[in-house]
């Protein structure tokens, strides 16, 4: 299974949403808050090529992108593959 990172914040619904994804589908993720932790934020602008909103999804290697991303990869069935590795 490939590593799962994902950049958020608490006060983000898209993040919780995401998450939530995340989590219904059983699969371990690392969580980079970005509130309490901005210094994290560069680091996640650069990795994301530049989006600076949270949250922002990398599965392995690959930047996944935001909420609404991540959630159409789940409607056209790439979501679980990718989990799968």
């Amino acid at each position: 299974m490939p590593k799962i990172e994902i950049y958020s914040s608490p006060l983000c619904g898209f993040c919780h949403a995401a998450k939530r994804l995340l989590n219904e589908k059983g699969v371990e993720f690392t969580e980079f808050n970005v509130l309490t932790n901005p210094a994290l934020k560069p680091q996640m602008i650069e990795r994301a090529n530049g989006s600076r909103t949270v949250p922002q999804i990398f599965i392995g290697e690959r930047h996944v992108g935001g909420c609404d991303e991540l959630y159409a990869l789940e409607r056209t069935g790439q979501l679980d593959p990718l989990l799968a590795g």
